[in-house]
C-alpha cells in the first residue's frame, strides 16, 4: 500500500502557487473529472513547506482536506508529522497553508489561509487542523454519525496526482465516485465506480473527503495501491469519531 502524501520539489511548489500546469488528460483524483469552479467549495488543498527529514534536509509537499466549520478542516493524520514521520499534535510542525473554495489554482476565488494547529484523532488516520482566520462564506461538510454499508456510493474530491507517473499534483481539483467494498471498525474499503472502475485516489490525495449525496462526510483518504487502480483503497471512517470531531469544532 502506498501513502497518499509524497515529496514535491521546490519548482513544483512554486509552479503550483503560480497556477502553472503541464499538459494533463481531460478526464483526469486519477481517472476522475475536473471540478467546475464553484462546486464542492469545502474541498481544501494543503501546501506544506520545509518539512524536516532525519538527516536535517527539508522538502515541500501537499495533502487534501475538507472544511468542517469556519475554523476547522479535516485531513489525514499522517499529513502532520515530525522528522521521524510520527504524527504530531499541537502547533503545526511546518508552515502549512489551506486553499479553500478554489477549483483551479490559476483562479483567485476562495481563500488562502494559514493553518496554525493540529489535533490527531484518538483512533485512525485522521487529524483536525485549525485555521488562522475563519472562512464564513463556504458551506462545510457535515460529519457523519452512521456506519456506512457495503455498496454505498460516495464521492471523493482531491488535489492529488492524476497518475502515479506524474511528476506533480494536479492544479485543478478532481472528483469521482467510489463504492464501499468493506467496512471495518476504523477503516473503510472503497473501489472505483464512476467515471471508471479505476477511478481512484493518488499521491497528495491524503486527507481527501469521501462524502454522500447529502453532503455528509463518511471517510477520509488514507492509503492504497499505485494509481490509477481498480483495487481496494483504504480510508478512515469518521462516524466512530463523530463526538470527538464535534467537540473539536466547538473550540
Amino acid at each position: 500500500m502506498m501513502s497518499r502524501i509524497a515529496r514535491v520539489t521546490a519548482f513544483v511548489a512554486v509552479a503550483a502557487a503560480a497556477g502553472m500546469s503541464s499538459a494533463t488528460p481531460a478526464d483526469a483524483v486519477a481517472n476522475g473529472n475536473p471540478v467546475p469552479e464553484g462546486r464542492y467549495r469545502f474541498a481544501v488543498r494543503l501546501t506544506m513547506t520545509d518539512i524536516p527529514r532525519p538527516d536535517g534536509t527539508k522538502y515541500d509537499s501537499s495533502c487534501s482536506a475538507a472544511l468542517l466549520s469556519p475554523w476547522w478542516i479535516i485531513t489525514a493524520g499522517h499529513c502532520f508529522h515530525d522528522a521521524g514521520r510520527n504524527p504530531v499534535s499541537g502547533a503545526v510542525p511546518y508552515e502549512t497553508t489551506a486553499t479553500v473554495g478554489r477549483a483551479d489554482l490559476k483562479h483567485r476565488t476562495g481563500h488562502v489561509v494559514k493553518v496554525v494547529s493540529v489535533q490527531q484523532a484518538p483512533d485512525g488516520d485522521i487529524a483536525m487542523a485549525k485555521l488562522a482566520q475563519p472562512v464564513y462564506d463556504i458551506t462545510p461538510l457535515r460529519v457523519g454519525d452512521k456506519a456506512p454499508k457495503v455498496g454505498d456510493v460516495l464521492r471523493i474530491t482531491g488535489w492529488g496526482k492524476l497518475a502515479a507517473t506524474d511528476a506533480e499534483p494536479a492544479t485543478h481539483l478532481q472528483t469521482g465516485q467510489v463504492k464501499v467494498s468493506t467496512v471495518g471498525p476504523v477503516t473503510l474499503g472503497v473501489q472505483g465506480y464512476r467515471p471508471a472502475a479505476d477511478t481512484s485516489a493518488c499521491e497528495y490525495d491524503s486527507g481527501a473527503p469521501y462524502f454522500n449525496g447529502d453532503g455528509v462526510l463518511v471517510a477520509v483518504e488514507s492509503t492504497g495501491p499505485s494509481c490509477p487502480h481498480a483495487e481496494e483503497e483504504t480510508t478512515t471512517r469518521v462516524d466512530p469519531l463523530h463526538d470527538w470531531v464535534k467537540g473539536k469544532l466547538l473550540t
